[in-house]
């Protein structure tokens, strides 16, 4: 059981009180939640489109340990404790893998996050399929999901808040449209801070 500071469920049940009326889940309210307590903003309400049942089939990748694949080293950092007390130990950030780059056809986080894929999925697939969030890079979605189209190997969820302006819809508009089981933050917000409490509420509601 977590225990809470009082300031955090204070601001947790004023967050609720002003939320607008929805069809989220129980589930995907709170990913909501988190995603306004990390942002400040309730518009993000708006924003939120999860792939149907994204948050428990999340959750039971989380409680079958599977490893976590981040784009970024604050992505990484963000969910570091909260994936401990879950019990999550492999958490892997894309730069694990930046000095083995040769082709410097692919952006650095783009190289990284495909090579950190076919090692880690090489040997964690089904059950055990990693969770890879995007939280910066839309050029490595965009690779991530090319990969995808020719392989039966796929992970369990796909975190889609890369943010900025050079194709950061478009990636998160391919995801969306794609077989892959995802929770996306549309338009051109995101962030690792987003992207980290995004996991960080499915890793919460693993142990809770």
């Amino acid at each position: 059981m977590i225990e809470d500071h009082p300031i955090f469920l204070e601001s947790m049940r004023f967050i609720r009180s002003k939320i607008s009326q929805n069809n989220f889940t129980e589930l995907e309210t709170k990913v909501l939640e988190r995603l306004i307590h990390t942002s400040g903003d309730f518009s993000i309400q708006n924003l939120l489109i999860f792939s149907e049942n994204a948050c428990e089939i999340g959750i039971k990748a989380i409680q079958n340990k599977v490893p976590i694949l981040t784009d970024t080293d604050m992505a990484a950092a963000a969910i570091k404790s909260m994936a401990a007390r879950a019990g999550v130990n492999q958490i892997f950030s894309a730069s694990k893998w930046f000095e083995q780059q040769k082709d410097f056809s692919k952006t650095k986080t783009a190289f990284g996050i495909m090579r950190g894929w076919m090692e880690i999925s090489k040997y964690n697939y089904g059950d055990k399929a990693p969770i890879v969030i995007f939280g910066s890079s839309p050029t490595a979605l965009e690779e991530f999901l090319t990969s995808l189209e020719n392989t039966d190997r796929k992970p369990s969820l796909i975190v889609g808040m890369p943010v900025g302006f050079i194709g950061v819809e478009q990636s998160k508009k391919r995801l969306i449209k794609s077989n892959q089981n995802y929770i996306v933050l549309g338009s051109t917000r995101g962030g690792a801070a987003m992207a980290g409490a995004t996991i960080n509420a499915l890793l919460r509601s693993s142990i809770q």
